[in-house]
């Protein structure tokens, strides 16, 4: 899933970096205390489960965990998967630095996307709802994130379309195996925290006010 460096046509890149650009700020904009220790805790496992490659075929595929970020943090996605893959490309050389923008977008946006689909069903008093929800979420998210990453390459050239359809289909066994692992976490969550889900995917609301009514001067 992590594209590197030399593959992409400059207007993609430059494309990839202003929308990501704009995903961040929206995201810290919506950075509360209460999210952080999830956004950190769901930035970590994004590291660890993207780490682990899978070879097939010219490319590689591997979990991504995009699902839950989305369910759980919404715009809040994007700066906590670009803080993953700067460590990724610094410490590992995974993907690269002038793609950190596409490939944070190409993963970030598909877990935004998700979350606004199944955020209300993943905080269902239901377990079963909010799993199927965590499955949905989980498995979509690796879906849109294969065929956005199809799409890339096939802006930057038709030369890349073989590899491009290649892609999609050697992420669908992965979206299964996301979306299982995304539908434990989520009822894991709904059994044990469940305020984790209503409270993180919510913004807070500010306390109705209520006016005074004037008394007769006396």
């Amino acid at each position: 899933m992590h594209i590197v460096d030399g593959v992409l046509s400059a207007p993609v890149l430059v494309g990839g970096v202003v929308l990501t650009a704009g995903g961040i700020a929206l995201g810290l904009r919506s950075l509360t205390l209460e999210r952080v220790p999830a956004a950190g805790v769901l930035s970590a496992t994004f590291f660890v489960a993207t780490l682990i490659h899978v070879p097939v075929g010219p490319s590689s595929v591997h979990l991504i965990m995009n699902g839950l970020a989305g369910l759980l943090l919404s715009w809040v996605a994007f700066p906590a998967l670009f803080v993953g893959l700067v460590l990724q490309a610094v410490f590992f050389g995974y993907g690269g630095l002038t793609v950190l923008g596409v490939n944070t977008l190409v993963m970030a946006l598909p877990a935004v996307v998700v979350g606004l689909l199944f955020r209300r069903l993943a905080m269902s008093p239901d377990g079963r709802l909010a799993a199927l929800a965590g499955f949905l979420a989980g498995a979509l998210g690796i879906v849109l994130a294969g065929s956005m990453v199809a799409l890339v390459l096939w802006l930057s050239g038709a030369e890349f379309i073989p590899i491009a359809k290649f892609v999609v289909l050697a992420h669908v066994p992965i979206a299964l195996i996301d979306g299982l692992v995304c539908a434990a976490a989520v009822a894991l969550i709904h059994r044990v925290k469940p305020e984790l889900l209503g409270t993180l995917m919510l913004s807070p609301r500010p306390a109705p006010t209520r006016r005074l009514a004037r008394q007769p001067a006396p």
